[in-house]
């Protein structure tokens, strides 16, 4: 007799379909301009795609070094101390990923046991929950309300303890879009040497801030550079979003551990991306100004765009999102039904901002638009969310 299968992992068996997932596969079906996922529909820099294409003739194809090819760690250290006067040793202190979200996955093994507690902040990424409970850690989730997103400083205090062991910061926020200041950083920064905890800094949108705003790595603030796990994205940096690179700079002591979980992950990453990457990461000054000017003057089309339809407009100082609330267009729904009304009707595809909370009593009447985008396209989707507003106005004079 054969015994039934047991069953299979359960938070992964309890694990949904990624609402990014959905909503894309909605966007294809209804024909739907889809400014839900986050990724430019457009190429990065002619060099760096140039340097990955000839970097796979020159005979270097096989396994690179586990940390990295030299010339990116390298590349990572230069950087670390042109944009932030950080002094890094690209032998002892960078670990090249595949992807950032491979990374941030690195650095929350190589610091958390089972029983540990980890503090997040909603609205969050969502591979960061899953990972952390992965890893038989307890989450501590603290919450930003918008429209403001500031941070609740007594209800961040109070989620640390005895048992916290580390916080996961974005910062710029995706998809508050908000930057964190430095008061709110010198803030968290105190709570994490008060509780000897590390910091996991997920700073994928590090060079896409916008109106002066400024990113600063929280490991830049005193005492935290042995405690700061830094992470950046090639994708992001350089629009090239299916390259899956990401780079982690993190004290030597760190170092190590985050290495042995990406080797237990995925080993190594293509070392002709990589050596690419190291050519992007040399690129000069205009090049780091005119990604944040080219991505601010899409936010500012596509935010007077949708606020000159109604809907409520949030700030976005940074990142690739911008998040409105559509309370004034008298949709009669939630955020999800908002989402999928837009895309089968509208011909245009959002993603509910509810989807970004993990807590009861989430918002449920914000969604969020990428503007990182052909202006032809964001010119597309207002044309088509206009005719949409124009055919519901009728519909109501009619009715």
């Amino acid at each position: 007799m054969t015994a039934d299968l047991k069953p299979q992992n359960d938070l992964l068996s309890a694990t949904g379909t990624t609402v990014f997932t959905v909503m894309s596969a909605l966007a294809v079906q209804h024909g739907a301009v889809n400014l839900g996922q986050g990724f430019p529909d457009y190429d990065g820099p002619a060099d760096v795609v140039r340097a990955a294409a000839d970097a796979l003739l020159d005979g270097r194809n096989q396994y690179p070094p586990l940390t990295g090819v030299p010339e990116l760690r390298q590349a990572v250290a230069d950087a670390n101390r042109r944009f932030y006067r950080l002094e890094v040793d690209p032998a002892a202190e960078v670990v090249v990923t595949s992807g950032a979200t491979e990374a941030i996955t690195a650095c929350l093994m190589a610091v958390l046991n089972p029983g540990d507690e980890c503090v997040l902040i909603e609205p969050l990424y969502d591979t960061y929950l899953p990972v952390v409970r992965m890893l038989g850690a307890v989450p501590r989730l603290v919450r930003l309300t918008p429209p403001k997103w500031e941070l609740p400083r007594a209800e961040l205090a109070a989620a640390f303890g005895p048992k916290t062991k580390a916080i996961l910061l974005n910062t710029p926020m995706n998809p508050a879009g908000k930057v964190f200041t430095a008061a709110e950083l010198a803030f968290i920064a105190d709570l994490v040497q008060r509780h000897g905890a590390y910091a996991v800094c997920d700073e994928v949108y590090e060079h896409l801030t916008f109106d002066g705003w400024r990113h600063i790595p929280l490991m830049t603030l005193p005492g935290m550079r042995e405690r700061c796990m830094r992470i950046g994205s090639a994708g992001k940096t350089f629009s090239l979003t299916g390259w899956k690179v990401g780079y982690v700079t993190c004290d030597r002591s760190l170092a190590p551990n985050v290495a042995k979980a990406h080797q237990l992950l995925t080993f190594t990453t293509p070392p002709n991306l990589q050596r690419a990457v190291a050519v992007g990461l040399a690129k000069g000054d205009d090049y780091f100004a005119g990604l944040s000017a080219d991505l601010q003057a899409k936010r500012d089309r596509l935010a007077a765009g949708l606020a000159a339809l109604g809907f409520g407009v949030l700030p976005s100082q940074g990142s690739y999102f911008v998040t409105t609330d559509f309370r004034p267009l008298g949709f009669a729904g939630d955020d999800v039904a908002f989402c999928r009304h837009l895309t089968e009707v509208a011909k245009v595809t959002a993603i509910p901002v509810s989807a970004f909370y993990a807590g009861p009593d989430a918002p449920t009447h914000y969604a969020r638009f990428a503007f990182c985008k052909g202006e032809a396209v964001l010119e597309e989707a207002l044309r088509r969310l206009a005719d949409w507003k124009a055919g519901r106005q009728q519909a109501r004079a009619a009715g």
